[in-house]
């Protein structure tokens, strides 16, 4: 019998536009609730210069009022024009019998929704490219929602291979207040430095998440059999049927609040393997603002590394 697995996604996003005038292929809209006809006016001001937005592997473009989109263009066994938007940009998928007038009419349709998403992507690039870790000493990272920084510290005593959290009682307010000592020579490389932290993150992560499964699982009338650290980009946790629990260690990075919805979430598939109403009245009852802490969750950032 196959094992049922639950997940839990990070991101995602991807619309089936329609192709106008054509009913034997025409789509259905599934992420924009009102049709595109009465879709407002970009609100954008004429006199700014046009956005540029390009795909790494642009083979068309197309000029809207407002946007220049160089995007990726591809054909396919499918029966509808399909629109993605993702970190590189804009992907338009079509019938190999589509023609090239047909796609740019449906691309014209949706732009309002393409040049929101492209706008969306590119902010969200920036905010991501604003945490990335400067691996060097100085450098900081957060911990449980609280900044660290980095130090080098060959003396410490868990020698070349750990590090030790200690609350740096000289900062100043509103700067970091725990500094990570790193067990590593001045000369360490930045991968040296990288590869160090991110274990000591794992380990922390292992306890943290152990410890509030043990919290939780009472609570919900469940039983966790085993659980294991993943490295997913797409997905924050998942459960199994057979009591398995898989945490991303990134969520080390994140408050405990939200910590504890992921944590809750998962252990709730014990209970229904579903996202049904059931479902999440056993994370409310546990929860009672999950929507809050699911609503941070998902304006969280991931620093770069």
């Amino acid at each position: 019998m196959k094992m049922l697995q639950l997940v839990l996604d990070l991101f995602g996003s991807e619309l089936a536009a329609p192709a106008p005038g054509s009913k034997p292929y025409q789509a259905t809209d599934t992420a924009s609730p009102t049709p595109a006809a009465t879709e407002p006016a970009i609100a954008l001001d004429d006199a700014l210069a046009p956005a540029h937005f390009a795909h790494p592997r642009a083979n068309r473009a197309i000029s809207f009022a407002h946007a220049h989109v160089h995007y990726q263009f591809r054909r396919g066994q499918r029966r509808t024009i399909g629109f993605a938007v993702g970190a590189d940009g804009l992907t338009v998928s079509a019938p190999r019998w589509t023609p090239l007038t047909e796609v740019e009419a449906a691309l014209r349709e949706k732009e309002h929704w393409i040049v929101t998403k492209l706008d969306e992507a590119r902010a969200r690039h920036q905010r991501l490219e604003a945490t990335r870790i400067d691996w060097k000493e100085g450098a900081s990272l957060p911990f449980l929602g609280e900044p660290v920084v980095l130090m080098l510290d060959p003396r410490q005593r868990h020698g070349r291979g750990g590090a030790v959290l200690v609350p740096d009682e000289s900062t100043l307010p509103g700067a970091p207040r725990m500094v990570l000592h790193v067990g590593l020579p001045q000369t360490a490389t930045p991968e040296q430095l990288r590869d160090t932290v991110q274990a000591w993150l794992m380990r922390q992560a292992r306890r943290v998440f152990t410890a509030r499964l043990d919290h939780f699982a009472p609570l919900l009338n469940v039983r966790w059999r085993k659980m294991s650290l993943s490295s997913a980009g797409t997905r924050w946790g998942s459960a199994s049927a057979d009591g398995s629990i898989r945490l991303n260690w990134r969520l080390i990075h994140f408050r405990e609040s939200i910590i504890d919805y992921v944590v809750v979430h998962e252990l709730a598939h014990l209970r229904e393997m579903n996202h049904s109403p059931r479902f999440w009245q056993h994370v409310e009852a546990v929860l009672p603002d999950y929507a809050e802490r699911r609503g941070a969750l998902k304006e969280e950032v991931v620093p770069r590394w």
